[in-house]
């Protein structure tokens, strides 16, 4: 084991959930951060299906987060050494701004068999009750991916197609995974999960990052990328990304575009959960 027990990886096989873990320091949490509002200040908010997804193609600073020793390691205990990540998301909530996210597998819009990719969700602000940390629903996993339909009608809903599972999520169950800057968490791709609007007085940042083995395929038609974080690619499912040399060079704006068109258009392809 490189970072977790096997303690720790038998509750995760059995809750569906990991939490909390260590990636770095607070200090380093807090310059991430810094790098971050930079970005903001110099290129506008950065939103989900924008600069906020895929933001490892625009940003250094995401890429280092992405390839943080700790948190490869831990992965690379769940899924094996050969790691890619699928996809990548900036969560983040301004105080009072209503924001939420619904109760969702990741599962359900992926399009990815075998069903082995792992969400790791890194702090860069304090994630608590009052900030709407993720909650996550345990041994939810164990049942399959559950229907889905599509929630119209709400601004504040953070997921592009604002899905959420049909079936009554027991709320009574759930469990906060609650992270002080530079911890993070991991849940499983079937694992229900959401998170409530942020009623603290700071924002709530964190980053979102899927991470595959490189056996896993996307089942739909259309080739999609992935980029390699540790390990070999001895498959060959997704194109290779390219690293950012600085933050939104031009030619990487570019590909960002691509890529997120591609990614996204991707989506017509499958059948999300049964979701209407």
């Amino acid at each position: 084991m490189k970072h977790i027990t096997p303690q720790q990886i038998d509750h995760f096989r059995r809750e569906g959930y990991l939490s909390p873990l260590a990636a770095m320091s607070e200090a380093e949490a807090r310059a991430f951060r810094d790098r971050m509002e930079d970005c903001e200040r110099e290129f506008g908010p950065l939103k989900i299906g924008e600069y906020a997804s895929k933001s490892h193609l625009l940003f250094p600073w995401v890429d280092e987060i992405t390839r943080n020793q700790r948190l490869l390691d831990a992965v690379e205990d769940l899924i094996g050494e050969d790691i890619l990540i699928y996809t990548l998301t900036l969560w983040i909530k301004n105080a009072g701004d209503g924001k939420l996210v619904d109760w969702h597998q990741d599962a359900s819009y992926f399009g990815l068999e075998p069903k082995e990719q792992v969400t790791a969700w890194v702090a860069l602000s304090e994630s608590s009750v009052e900030s709407g940390c993720v909650r996550v629903i345990p041994r939810s996993h164990l049942d399959g991916v559950y229907r889905h339909s599509i929630r119209e009608g709400s601004a504040n809903h953070m997921l592009p197609r604002r899905q959420a599972v049909d079936t009554r999520v027991d709320e009574t169950r759930a469990v906060r995974m609650l992270l002080r800057p530079g911890q993070f968490s991991l849940h499983h791709t079937l694992a229900i999960h959401g998170s409530e609007p942020n009623m603290a007085d700071d924002r709530r940042i964190g980053v979102g990052i899927s991470f595959i083995s490189t056996r896993v395929r996307f089942t739909g038609k259309t080739r999609l990328t992935g980029m390699l974080v540790r390990g070999t690619d001895r498959y060959g499912h997704f194109d290779p990304e390219r690293r950012p040399q600085r933050n939104c060079a031009p030619d990487q704006v570019s590909y960002h575009a691509k890529v997120m068109k591609n990614y996204f258009g991707s989506k017509k392809e499958l059948n999300l959960a049964n979701a209407e």
